[in-house]
């Protein structure tokens, strides 16, 4: 199994960048939708202990038409962490069940505003720029250094670079359903496979901050009946992009002793701590330790736990969960977690 990647859409977002600045619009960058954040997301306690998760510390949720639109799924969540900006922040990423594609939220946990970023891939190749809805799941998110790289499932995975991210105005002829922001696709990382043996599904990311440079943890969402994988591809320490060999594929280090159904998974202090749902009603389980050799701790998280992300200087692991009206940025203390 390997990842190619494909080729720098950089002409073309330059192209849209033009015609979005004929119309008064502008690249404004990560620190542009940082500076402008019209919602709130709030603390909260869910109605009782038993439903938001026996290790939850802290728990934050949407605005209320976030929190129960049935359109809009949360998915994957990363943190600023050596990012170079200066803010605590969090990504989070969504997939729309009404063809609208896939888009981030930037949080800012200081002043608790957010913003929606709709993500879409670059259009017009010999012909008119524009942009259409990039239309995945989400279904986890990595953002290091001025790159987001966003799971693809079945293709892979995109890569976006937030000096790309611009304000579109209305009147540019670019349909953003409803944002205001519209953050590009620099290229993908096309999931392939040599005969005979089976892609790897990229259901979440995450990147291991214990080694350095640091290494991109993908993995599989499976019922017992299919694979649940991990793979670690190991990164350049120049670009931060993923490291190649001579033929220009990424090769991971792959142990398919991962979790059935899992949502997220992450390394710290030398061990993984992976989510997993157990549906809608009841509350979710961690993982903690090593593949094939996990402990369980179960009713830790609310319903619907997807990926995880660990923040180094606190220590804690935070998550995100997709159900309407069960929606939560929520926060665990990773000693709370024995492997």
């Amino acid at each position: 199994m390997h990842l190619a990647r494909t080729d720098d859409n950089a002409d073309e977002i330059d192209a849209v960048t033009a015609l979005v600045e004929a119309h008064g619009g502008a690249r404004v960058g990560v620190e542009g939708v940082l500076a402008d954040l019209p919602h709130r997301v709030r603390r909260t306690f869910a109605p009782t202990p038993r439903l938001l998760g026996r290790k939850v510390t802290t728990a934050l949720t949407w605005e209320a038409a976030d929190r129960r639109d049935p359109h809009w799924w949360p998915q994957g969540i990363s943190t600023s962490v050596r990012t170079g900006v200066d803010r605590d922040a969090l990504v989070v990423s969504w997939y729309s069940k009404a063809g609208a594609g896939s888009r981030v939220s930037l949080v800012d946990l200081e002043s608790r505003g957010y913003q929606h970023v709709l993500l879409a891939e670059p259009t017009g190749k010999g012909g008119r720029p524009g942009l259409k809805p990039l239309a995945i799941h989400a279904g986890g998110i990595v953002w290091h250094g001025r790159y987001l790289h966003v799971a693809a499932t079945g293709r892979g995975f995109f890569t976006c670079l937030f000096d790309d991210l611009m304000r579109v105005p209305d009147g540019a002829g670019i349909e953003t359903f409803g944002h205001r922001y519209v953050l590009p696709v620099r290229f993908a990382y096309e999931a392939t496979a040599d005969k005979g043996f089976e892609k790897m599904r990229y259901s979440f990311l995450s990147l291991d901050r214990t080694t350095e440079p640091p290494v991109l943890v993908a993995g599989e969402y499976g019922s017992a009946r299919q694979t649940h994988r991990l793979a670690r591809f190991p990164t350049d320490a120049e670009t931060g992009l993923l490291a190649t060999a001579e033929d220009g594929l990424a090769r991971p280090v792959v142990d398919d002793r991962g979790a059935v159904r899992m949502q997220g998974a992450v390394v710290a202090a030398g061990s993984y701590y992976v989510t997993a749902s157990q549906g809608s009603r009841k509350p979710g389980t961690m993982y903690a330790g090593r593949p094939g050799a996990f402990r369980a701790h179960r009713w830790s998280t609310p319903p619907g736990p997807e990926d995880i992300v660990w923040w180094p200087s606190s220590d804690l692991l935070w998550s995100v969960t997709e159900h309407p009206r069960k929606r939560w940025i929520y926060a665990m203390k990773r000693t709370s977690l024995p492997s």
